[in-house]
C-alpha cells in the first residue's frame, strides 16, 4: 500500500486538493483528465500497483475479521465478494472456511490479474449492472470509494444477489464516531481526504449516513460489530 499510496499518479492530485475545494471538481480528474478506475483499467502499472497494494491492506484487515466474525462466516454456504480485486479477501475466508464456495466479483481487467485459489470462482463484470447469486454479499473498502447516489445502486443489486428471508449483507469499512473521539477516528479522517482526492463522491461514513444508505437500498436492519482495527463489519438484512 505504501508503493501504491507513493506513486507518483496518486500523489498528484493532491496538488489540486485545495483548487478543487475551491471550485469543485475531482483532484485526480484534474491530475489525469479521467477517474482513477478508468486509468486503472488501461495502465497496466497502475492497476498492478493498485490490486498488489489493496491485497496487502487486505491480508491484514481480514485476520481480524475472520477471528470476530467467526459465527457469521459459519452460516453461510456461498459468498460473493464485490469488488474484491485479486481475490485476497475470499482466499483468507475461504482457507478459514472451506465449507463456503466463493465468488470473487471485479471488473475484467482486475479479475484477469487474479490467482487461482481452491474453492474460489473468479467472475469478472460490473456491479453497477448485476452482482451473481450467493447466500451473502461481501463487500470490503467499496463503497468509501462512492457517492451516496452510486452507492445506493450497488447496494439495490446486492439485495437482489441474495434470498429475500435468509440472505445478507456484510460491509466492511469504517463507521466514524460523530464525536470523532474513536479509536480509529483519525485514520478515518486521513482516508476521508484521500478519498476526496482519488474518487467521485467517495467519503468515509458515521453510523446515521450507512442508516440511510442501507434503508434507502432496501436493509432495514442492520448490526454494526466493531474489531481491533480502523473499519468495522456492518450485518445487513433485507428483512
Amino acid at each position: 500500500m505504501f508503493l501504491f499510496q507513493t506513486n507518483p499518479i496518486i500523489m498528484a492530485p493532491w496538488h489540486y486538493f485545495s483548487n478543487c475545494i475551491k471550485e469543485g471538481g475531482i483532484p485526480f480528474k484534474k491530475a489525469h483528465g479521467c477517474e482513477i478506475f478508468e486509468m486503472a483499467s488501461k495502465d497496466d502499472d497502475l492497476n498492478n500497483n493498485l490490486n498488489n497494494g489493496m491485497n496487502s491492506m487486505t491480508k491484514c484487515i481480514m485476520r481480524e475479521v475472520i477471528k470476530v466474525y467467526k459465527d457469521g462466516f459459519n452460516s453461510i454456504t456461498t459468498l460473493v465478494d464485490v469488488g474484491g480485486g485479486i481475490g485476497g479477501a475470499m482466499f483468507e475466508i475461504v482457507k478459514a472456511y472451506p465449507h463456503i464456495k466463493g465468488i470473487n466479483f471485479d471488473l475484467p481487467h482486475v479479475v484477469l490479474t487474479a490467482q487461482k485459489f481452491e474453492g474460489v470462482d473468479h467472475v469478472e463484470g460490473d456491479m453497477f449492472e448485476a452482482i451473481p447469486h450467493a447466500d451473502a454479499v461481501f463487500l470490503k473498502w467499496v463503497l468509501h470509494d462512492w457517492g451516496d447516489e452510486d452507492c445506493v445502486k450497488i447496494l439495490k443489486n446486492c439485495r437482489k444477489a441474495i434470498p429475500k428471508k435468509t440472505g445478507k449483507l456484510i460491509i466492511v469499512d469504517a463507521v466514524l464516531k460523530l464525536e470523532g473521539e474513536g479509536l480509529f477516528d483519525d485514520i478515518g479522517f486521513i482516508t476521508d481526504l484521500v478519498m476526496i482526492a482519488n474518487s467521485s463522491g467517495g467519503k468515509e461514513r458515521n453510523e446515521e449516513e450507512w442508516n440511510k444508505l442501507l434503508k434507502e437500498a432496501g436493509f432495514p436492519r442492520y448490526n454494526i460489530i466493531e474489531i481491533s482495527a480502523w473499519p468495522s463489519i456492518i450485518e445487513a438484512y433485507p428483512l
